[in-house]
């Protein structure tokens, strides 16, 4: 009863203080604080006159009680000015903050820790989230594509195939692909990462910022920081959904059966499909097989996240789903992504955790008789029908012996049967940081990269005509496992301290284990009973497995100084040690070391225009040893075929020759750059030089075959490249008055040449990319890596006598005519041969570039996006099927004006003509280079007043990809991705810009929705 009382007595003295207040004439107020483009949650809002005050909540409102209506209130924020506003008895005060482009310092993700952005030293690009979402793409590296300067994008049509991805060129013949950090976890790709769950991507380019990851930072490194919650009084839930269509508008100009038929007539002989009534049903038909191929493909995104925190925890969970039908049939990519991020502070300790689950599915396009879809569907017949149910399978393809030809139904190839990839992937890790004492602190973390993938086919019996010459008389089952397992061990102690206000110190040690483990079982059999069981039987097996292992241990000391952020100076030194190498080189040195000059800081630059001027350079060694596993030691071969007693025999023998010397590749990188920001950093610009040089490449260098062994090929340590180049960033914004605008552009040119090939001074070329039994690419030095090789054309013999003025060696060859090519002979010894094969083309681009323009007025917004790649050839393989006519297939319009006599054709050669026509040349080469539209996109924010402040975001927009191309390559696209015929990544480095009928980036018009509450 007597605590009863006392609360009641605590309640009545309340009233009447408050009472007591109000007749002082105290009041209270409140408003919302925002930015100009939405509300700003935790601004600092106290009264000028003492510390009394309060901060904004997560939709910016505030509420101060009991002030003097005459006082004044003070609203700052970091990065924004901060404002005074007197109260004159005003109960509602609503205020937008500006940038402070002095004070606003941006921190950046760099290896193993975070810097201040004017701290930097070394070449970093950053992507951040609105960028990267602004785009809907199927894999996130998707949208690394024209971002950031020194950064080669080049994506693929098919969906969820992941795109090539090369920071700075080329510098090794090996794997050029970067090193991936997710959440501090190394990891094999990002593809498989929700676009909607990063925060940003930091891209590391020089030795400065990538040697502290020793043997994996030779090819640059992507950290991507994931987002996490925020404190706040409440949590946050957000929605984002898109949905929309994509399409290949773009096709081949095909003969129409009419055309195809007199084409065949002429060449001769006609074939019997077309002559014989009794085919008549059949050859009657004008099939557009581009059409059959190609559809409109729906596509749809639904993403939901809830975060929240509060100062001493935050937590952030999401998950999505995609869903993308190609534009090709039956191809069709989905993913469900789940990701939880949480950390909580205990005093000195904080632990957290990143976790991202991914449950995958692809239907890729298949690779049926070696030729791609789309090339089947140049070379069928128009004539023919798409389907007959008169055939086992349901569908009509060409006769050798009717139709002449081999052609394979493209649709029947595409969509008989199934096949299916699918994968879980998990990338995550948990960690613990605890501080020691004052500026030092200790960090242990372990992280997982782990995918499960299943690759399975069922292709049921069929036969496409009554010759049987595309069938198969039994069921094919296929069914193929994988694991992939990498865990990374890392701990580190860092000392950060500022002495005497101005010398600022952090000393990271390190100490890095990464092992993988790597297991595949792939097995095959056949059923000729039924189509309808798809799992194996013993009969027709083929069965193998495969496991490897592999290991890396480093450890690492690294350095930065800086004299109140004026002089700055780095240096880190690494030494890692690789299970790819034998014990003769196991281990190797990573060192670089950094400065730069804070110019703006300078006293003499104060009341200048210049909000920021810096110069920095660095030098470091990176390391490479992207190979194979087991190349330094001999391995056995166990299904070798041995004839013995006139049987084929199984046995076991020496696969290869071993090399125990092998070392690691490495490449010494030199950088120097320049950063601006002027008038308040509205116009910003950043320009970079490097010149890097890669040594002790590893090659596999032919074995003599008298050797015997299985692989005849020794990989050692014989080539060196140099590549070098300069990128430029330039950046306006205007972000004042109701119309805000920004403009971002960034140009990139690399280089590469081969500088030594062979330590024993040979210097043949390395030749690969392999079409039609000839090599298409080579490597050789002074000569970029990879570059086009083959013969120079000079038009179309139209005489006998020219060809006898350049055969003069032989003229009495009975091979070339009047109407064949022309070729060039290089060595004047009056004979074509190999020896006049030259480079004809690179395909690589002297240029990249990217323009970024972003505008608002009021509640609308609007974004328009360019990529383009200038300087870069492509070998157009399909030109081979629409022009070769090395003998009857469907070809393209122009073979109507072919070679047919003196004068009548410069251009294109007589119908089955010589061999020599098809050979590798630069009838073949085009330029590929293009500026495309990638993004396009309106969109509106309606009001939170609409909804009552009910909802805090509602957005809704439409957007468009790849709407305009501009290019003179005439095939269906010059951005010549990775091939992905059923989820194989075949495209190794010698394959860079071939064209084999690639699938081509689609169109796509999508329409969204986000909502935040």
């Amino acid at each position: 009863m007597k605590h009863s009382n006392f609360k009641r007595f605590l309640f009545l003295l309340s009233l009447f203080s408050f009472g007591l207040v109000q007749a002082q004439g105290e009041i209270t107020v409140s408003g919302t604080v925002q930015d100009g483009s939405g509300p700003l949650p935790g601004v600092n809002v106290v009264l000028l006159d003492n510390s009394k005050g309060t901060s904004t909540d997560f939709d910016g409102n505030f509420t101060l009680s009991g002030i003097d209506p005459k006082s004044t209130i003070v609203f700052s924020y970091v990065g924004f000015k901060t404002v005074e506003i007197p109260v004159n008895n005003r109960t509602t005060i609503n205020v937008t903050l500006e940038l402070d482009a002095q004070s606003l310092d941006e921190i950046v993700v760099v290896g193993y820790g975070t810097q201040s952005r004017s701290e930097v030293t070394g070449a970093i690009a950053t992507i951040e989230a609105e960028d990267i979402t602004s785009v809907p793409v199927t894999t996130a590296d998707q949208a690394l594509q024209g971002r950031a300067p020194g950064v080669n994008v080049v994506n693929s049509g098919a969906p969820g195939s992941a795109p090539v991805v090369r920071i700075r060129g080329l510098g090794t013949p090996n794997a050029n692909d970067p090193l991936y950090v997710i959440d501090g976890t190394i990891s094999s790709g990002m593809g498989n990462l929700n676009p909607n769950d990063i925060k940003s991507i930091q891209v590391l380019k020089d030795a400065a910022t990538t040697a502290v990851y020793g043997s994996k930072g030779s090819n640059g490194v992507i950290i991507i920081t994931t987002k996490s919650g925020t404190p706040s009084e409440k949590a946050t839930l957000s929605f984002d959904s898109y949905t929309g269509v994509n399409f290949i508008s773009d096709r081949y100009d095909l003969l129409n059966a009419e055309q195809y038929k007199q084409y065949a007539s002429e060449i001769g002989p006609t074939p019997d499909r077309i002559t014989n009534p009794a085919y008549a049903s059949l050859s009657s038909h004008d099939t557009d097989w581009q059409d059959a191929i190609f559809r409109t493909g729906f596509m749809q995104s639904y993403n939901l996240a809830l975060a929240g925190g509060n100062e001493n925890s935050n937590f952030r969970f999401s998950g999505g789903y995609l869903g993308q039908e190609g534009a090709m049939i039956e191809t069709k990519y989905e993913r469900f992504n789940f990701r939880a991020n949480s950390n909580f502070n205990f005093g000195n300790l904080t632990i957290g955790e990143s976790l991202g689950i991914s449950f995958d599915k692809q239907n890729p396009e298949r690779d049926s008789g070696g030729r791609s879809i789309l090339e089947h569907a140049i070379k069928i017949a128009p004539y023919l029908p798409i389907y007959n149910s008169d055939n086992l399978g349901g569908f009509q393809g060409p006769s050798s012996s009717f139709d002449l030809q081999d052609a394979e139904n493209p649709v029947r190839a595409q969509t008989l049967g199934e096949v299916v990839n699918k994968s879980v992937d998990i990338n995550g890790g948990i960690f613990a940081s605890y501080e020691l004492f004052d500026a030092l602190t200790f960090k242990t973390q372990v992280g997982l990269d782990y995918s499960n993938g299943k690759n399975t086919a069922f292709i049921p019996s069929y036969s496409d005509d009554e010759t049987a010459t595309n069938s198969t008389a039994y069921a094919q089952i296929i069914k193929n496992t994988s694991i992939y397992q990498s865990l990374t061990y890392t701990n580190s102690l860092t000392f950060k301290k500022t002495f005497a206000d101005y010398h600022n110190v952090e000393i990271l040690a390190l100490a890095e284990q990464q092992k993988i483990k790597f297991e595949s079982v792939n097995a095959r059999s056949i059923n000729d009973i039924s189509d309808s069981v798809d799992q194996l039987s013993i009969n027709g097996v083929d069965l193998s497995s495969n496991s490897s292992e592999y290991l890396r241990i480093g450890y690492l000391g690294r350095l930065n100084y800086n004299y109140d952020k004026r002089y700055l100076i780095a240096a880190s030194i690494r030494r890692d040690a690789s299970s790819r190498f034998g014990a003769n080189n196991r281990w190797g040195w990573f060192p670089s070391v950094s400065a730069g000059w804070n110019i703006s800081k300078e006293s003499f630059m104060e009341n200048t225009v210049f909000n920021n001027l810096k110069l920095r350079g660095s030098w470091g060694i990176t390391g490479n040893d992207n190979i194979g596993d087991y190349l330094y030691s001999s391995t056995l071969l166990t299904n070798f075929i041995y004839p013995i007693g006139g049987s084929a025999v199984q046995g076991t023998t020496a696969n290869g020759l071993a090399n125990p010397d092998l070392k690691w590749e490495e490449t010494t990188m030199r950088n120097i750059g320049l950063d601006v920001g002027l008038f308040d950093n509205k116009l910003t610009f950043t320009a970079e030089y490097y010149n890097n040089k890669s040594e002790d490449l590893l090659v596999n260098l032919p074995l003599p075959l008298s050797h015997g062994y299985n692989n005849p090929n020794l990989t050692s340590n014989v080539a060196s490249v140099k590549t070098k180049g300069f990128e430029f960033n330039i950046g306006y914004n205007d972000f004042e008055g109701d119309f805000t605008w920004s403009a971002n552009m960034n140009i990139s040119h690399s280089k590469n040449e081969v500088l030594t090939l062979n330590s024993s001074g040979n210097s043949s070329p390395i030749y690969g990319g392999g079409f039609e039994g000839e090599n298409l690419s080579a490597i050789s030095i002074n000569e970029p890596l990879f570059y086009f090789y083959g013969y120079l054309s000079d038009g179309i013999y139209q005489t006998e006598a020219e060809v006898d003025a350049v055969l003069s060696a032989n003229p009495d060859q009975v091979v070339v005519f009047p109407g064949d090519v022309r070729y060039k002979d290089l060595n004047d010894d009056g004979m074509i041969t190999s020896e006049d094969k030259t480079k004809i083309g690179n395909p690589y681009p002297d240029m990249v570039l990217g323009l970024n323009l972003t505008a608002n007025y009021k509640n609308f917004d609007f974004n328009a996006f360019f990529a383009g790649s200038y300087g870069n050839d492509v070998y157009n393989t399909n030109i081979y099927d629409l022009q070769g006519m090395t003998r009857l297939f469907n070809s393209g319009v122009a073979v109507l004006d072919r070679w047919t006599g003196p004068g009548t054709s410069n251009t294109i050669p007589r119908a089955l003509g010589a061999v020599q026509n098809t050979s590798a040349s630069d009838r073949f080469i085009e330029d590929g280079s293009y500026t495309k539209l990638k993004n396009l996109t309106l969109g509106y924010t309606i009001p939170t007043t609409f909804f009552n402040d009910a909802i805090s975001k509602f957005r809704i927009y439409v957007s468009g990809q790849n709407l305009i191309t501009i290019t003179d390559y005439s095939g269906l696209d010059p951005e010549i991705g990775r091939v992905s015929l059923n989820n194989q990544a075949t495209r190794n480095q010698f394959e860079i810009g071939i064209d084999r009928g690639n699938y081509p980036q689609p169109k796509s018009v999508v329409f969204g929705l986000q909502l935040e509450f």
